[in-house]
């Protein structure tokens, strides 16, 4: 036989994934990058803003046990303690992060300028909205309601407690999946502002949109970009395209406002049986 059968799906978009800080509100992820720079501070450590923000994506627990393993980071650890970070330092930490991050979200609640007008888009389009989170349950039951407050109502949210795992790994993209009726993967769309979230849109078979200005990657909000000598923002805006580009994301954009057009793009694709 020369040839085998190929089943390839060309229908439209169904859904898409939204990542939350970063994505949807607190415009440069900051509510967990603070946190974790004092949660560090208070074991006598002083991290940098830049190595709080390095795993930016994962569940927490797992992040604050990557930070450990930054060399610098660790081996500070080890001159103030006597001995790297062991994984009941690593609990430690995660407990004291839990009602720090709990008190200072709906701090870092707004949403993010265009967010609701891409998600009106997105509803008309007929496309459910699905989200994924590093984010735990209890936190999510607070970032929820003061998001409903802005306007904000996901049909589906899955937190990396949820799941076998978190990202990178696909599990809450598939779960999501599963909450929202929706098959096959490639007709769903993973949007976020991370090298996790490309990598975790990836691996569960769907398209992938990364943002490169509103997030982790560039770790301001809009006036401190407003305020960055012209060349330098170009540069920073650059060097996030790269990274989300060599991550794999079949698009990299500034912002969840520009995502829309990009629908239109894969729905074309996805008609002449082009799959993620």
């Amino acid at each position: 036989m020369e040839f085998i059968y190929k089943r390839t799906y060309q229908g439209p978009l169904k859904a898409v994934i939204l990542d939350w800080a970063g994505t949807t509100m607190d415009y440069g992820c900051y509510a967990p990058a603070v946190v974790f720079i004092e949660v560090y501070r208070r074991h006598g450590i002083d991290i940098t803003i830049g190595q709080a923000r390095e795993p930016m994506g994962a569940h927490k627990r797992t992040h604050i046990k990557q930070i450990s393993q930054i060399d610098a980071v660790r081996e500070k650890w080890t001159e103030v303690n006597g001995a790297p970070p062991t994984e009941a330092d690593i609990d430690q930490m995660f407990e004291e992060f839990v009602p720090l991050q709990l008190a200072c979200l709906a701090d870092y609640a707004d949403l993010i300028p265009g967010c609701l007008e891409a998600c009106e888009d997105f509803r008309a389009r007929g496309l459910k909205i699905g989200s994924t989170t590093g984010y735990t349950g209890e936190m999510m039951e607070l970032l929820l309601a003061e998001a409903a407050k802005r306007g904000y109502a996901p049909d589906s949210t899955v937190c990396a407690t949820d799941v076998p795992a978190g990202r990178p790994d696909p599990w809450m993209c598939l779960q999501n999946a599963m909450n929202l009726g929706i098959y096959p993967m490639e007709a769903i769309v993973k949007v976020g502002d991370t090298l996790p979230d490309i990598y975790e849109g990836l691996n569960a078979g769907m398209w992938t949109i990364g943002l490169a200005m509103t997030g982790n990657e560039l770790g301001l909000n809009e006036a401190e970009i407003e305020a960055l000598d012209p060349e330098i923002r170009k540069l920073k805006r650059n060097r996030a395209y790269m990274r989300m580009a060599q991550a794999g994301a079949h698009y990299v954009v500034d912002a969840i406002a520009d995502v829309p057009p990009l629908l239109d793009e894969i729905n074309a694709r996805m008609a002449r049986g082009d799959r993620p």
